[in-house]
């Protein structure tokens, strides 16, 4: 017998309830200066209960061959990659219309 979902019901292997998380989640995208005007690129919006932040920053890190971290619900960024980021997010099932790049 299959394991059920507590939150949808469904069993685990159809379970749809990170594909609805994602949809409903608002993720902000903005560009930041910091000391010595260097630029940062900050990813807010993301929760760190559904993924592992630090898995997700360690993989745009090396999309965008950067540096950065991941601390405080927000991945950090070395440089200006608003769209590099917002490219990486749509292909992993963000939809474009929740994704604020500023």
């Amino acid at each position: 017998m299959a394991a059920i979902c507590s939150i949808c019901g469904l069993p685990k292997d159809i379970c749809v309830c990170g594909e609805i998380g994602k949809e409903q989640r608002r993720i902000r995208v903005r560009l930041d200066m910091k000391k010595w005007r260097r630029p940062v690129t900050i990813v807010e919006g993301l929760d760190e209960s559904e993924m592992n932040l630090s898995n997700l920053a360690r993989e745009l890190k090396t999309y965008c061959a950067c540096g950065g971290t991941a601390k405080n619900a927000q991945i950090i960024l070395q440089g200006d990659h608003r769209e590099r980021v917002k490219a990486v997010l749509i292909r992993m099932g963000y939809p474009e219309g929740n994704l604020e790049v500023q």
